[in-house]
């Protein structure tokens, strides 16, 4: 259980999200930049918690449905 919650709270960069939805880097930052994935900024770089980037993969199945 105990490691279930690290991996939920586990921090990832622009480039782990990319490969992790096989996008671009590019499409990556700008969903970032735009909202659509939550994400924050440590100095200059992103950062997106694996829980946020699991909702935006909800989000995305529900309006997949709609």
């Amino acid at each position: 259980m105990d490691r279930e919650y690290k991996r939920e709270e586990e921090i990832m960069t622009i480039s782990e999200v990319a490969k992790y939805l096989k996008i671009s880097e590019v499409t990556t930052y700008k969903f970032v930049q735009e909202g659509k994935i939550q994400g924050f900024k440590i100095g200059r770089h992103w950062r997106v918690k694996r829980s946020d980037l699991a909702e935006f993969i909800e989000r995305q199945k529900r309006d997949e449905r709609d």
